[in-house]
């Protein structure tokens, strides 16, 4: 039996056990306030805070955040530091990063990876449903780079975050329909 569900060049059909109880843990983006960056991720996006860590020696903070049902947030310590350990074996965190003093700068601005040159390009949200999803973000001001019937791909819509990243908001069985 194949390890992948597709045939591509350049997949390794090897499985080496050393790798299998590895977790993809996290995605960090970079951001210029924490204030209004924590608010969009967790008033708009609905995520939850689980850590936050100060580094004053290098000046900046790492929050850790998730969708509560993403992680085993039932077992998550109330001591901190046996919180970092717990954050850092979850699936599927987002870390934000802040540089300290990025927010007193009106010019700051980090690259959101879809100008050019591009490269990083976005992060995604399943939902139940991507049209009622669209019209909540439209009533809270957030800012669409494509709504759901927007150009060629129906059905998903992309939002941008306070610092310009790009956020897909698909609904899963919409993605199966068209493909």
């Amino acid at each position: 039996m194949a390890r992948h569900y597709e045939e591509v060049e350049g997949l390794c059909e090897n499985i080496d056990k050393e790798t299998q109880s590895y977790v993809f843990n996290q995605t960090m983006l970079r951001i210029k306030d924490p204030k209004i960056s924590l608010d969009f991720y967790t008033r708009i996006i609905g995520m939850k805070l689980y850590r936050k860590i100060d580094f004053p020696d290098m000046q900046f903070t790492l929050y850790f955040l998730a969708m509560p049902g993403d992680v085993d947030d039932i077992d998550a310590p109330e001591d901190s530091t046996r919180r970092t350990t717990w954050t850092f074996s979850q699936k599927a965190m987002l870390e934000l990063t802040h540089n300290w003093g990025t927010e007193n700068d009106e010019n700051f601005k980090h690259h959101n990876g879809n100008s050019e040159p591009q490269g990083f390009g976005h992060i995604g949200f399943s939902v139940p449903d991507v049209y009622e999803a669209s019209k909540r973000f439209e009533k809270l001001g957030v800012k669409f780079i494509k709504k759901p019937d927007d150009g060629k791909m129906k059905g998903l819509a992309f939002i941008e975050d306070p610092d310009g990243y790009w956020i897909e908001i698909l609904q899963a069985n919409m993605i199966e329909k068209t493909s």
